[in-house]
């Protein structure tokens, strides 16, 4: 694919998830002018409140990326959290780029690229299982609390629920057989001789990096795992505490097991990738799933808003503010041969 193309999907994508975000009002039966009234009426101490989960959100993902990549600080954790969200919420298909993104970071302050790529997997692998077990989560709230969901939010949670037992079956299988891992890199070898020459290139240089990358994989998880689990738990919570919150802020009144499953469902539209990290996707069924259990569809449709704030359009200028801060310390890092100086301190031997 071409850029001029790449760029042109962009900004399609960009269009038609801005176009979705203005339609919501109407998708639920009110406008915007009713929904900044009820957002209008916050206090300064339920905007701090909401700002404060947000942020304790942010900062229990970095134990995720600190399990995963040994010697990386909290506080760098939170600038590379930052600025890949920010990348992935401008771009559809942004993961490639937040993935780039990482990785210049990540060796500014002396990791090296296989333990960044081990990082990149195994994060990449625990939030795709959170979001898919999400929907069975939510299923089951919503039956304890003696609301049985329909048939569309059953099949909904019955596929991923498959998806995730066979991603976790395959990511058992490689990192519990080196044959496994062989296999997977003769299928990887295979898929590149099929690509157009430049990701054939890129994919032949990675050549056996299946077998390399599964025996560090071990490592981090041997050691990381509890890192990765609670810290993966508590993000999700947090979220979920802050949508719980926004919808407390606009006056919505809705139980805790609709509230814990519009947030699985809302977390796993975010997966869609027809625009960047499912905006506007995620927000009209939200909302509509709302409206679905009985709130009113102004507050509704403003806690959707408030929580997209939130969890979406807040995180670009906060990646910017982060990549700012990265390139001014790597200029000022930089010798007067203008060669760089890794933080090495940082880095576990």
């Amino acid at each position: 694919m071409s850029r001029r193309t790449r760029i042109a999907l962009s900004a399609v994508s960009l269009i038609g998830a801005a176009a979705l975000l203005v339609a919501l009002p109407y998708v639920v039966g009110v406008d915007w002018e009713e929904i900044f009234a009820e957002i209008g009426r916050l206090s300064a101490v339920e905007v701090t409140v909401l700002t404060l989960l947000w942020l304790a959100g942010l900062g229990a993902y970095t134990y995720v990326l600190a399990a995963s990549l040994p010697g990386l600080t909290h506080v760098h954790g939170f600038m590379l959290n930052a600025v890949g969200s920010a990348v992935s919420n401008l771009l559809p298909f942004g993961g490639a780029a937040g993935v780039a993104v990482t990785f210049a970071m990540a060796r500014g302050w002396g990791h090296r690229n296989a333990a960044i790529a081990v990082s990149t997997l195994v994060t990449g692998v625990w939030n795709v299982l959170s979001r898919l077990l999400l929907p069975a989560v939510g299923i089951v709230a919503l039956l304890v609390a003696g609301e049985l969901p329909d048939k569309r939010m059953a099949g909904m949670a019955g596929f991923a629920a498959a998806a995730l037992l066979g991603i976790v079956v395959l990511l058992a299988l490689v990192l519990r057989s080196e044959a496994a891992a062989r296999t997977v890199d003769r299928w990887m070898h295979a898929l590149a001789l099929r690509l157009p020459s430049r990701p054939r290139s890129v994919m032949l240089r990675a050549d056996g990096a299946m077998l390399d990358v599964r025996n560090k994989t071990v490592g981090v998880l041997r050691t990381g795992w509890k890192g990765l689990t609670f810290g993966m738990a508590a993000y999700l919570l947090l979220q979920a505490l802050l949508l719980e919150g926004c919808l407390v802020v606009v006056g919505a009144e809705v139980e805790l097991a609709e509230v814990v499953a519009v947030f699985a469902i809302n977390r796993m539209l975010t997966t869609a990738v027809i625009t960047p990290s499912g905006a506007g996707i995620s927000e009209t069924g939200t909302a509509a799933l709302l409206v679905h259990f009985g709130v009113p569809a102004a507050p509704a449709a403003a806690a959707t808003i408030l929580y997209s704030f939130y969890t979406y359009a807040i995180e670009m200028p906060t990646g910017g503010l982060a990549w700012a801060g990265w390139t001014l310390r790597r200029r000022r890092d930089r010798g007067g041969d203008g060669a760089t100086t890794p933080h090495r301190t940082l880095v576990k031997k």
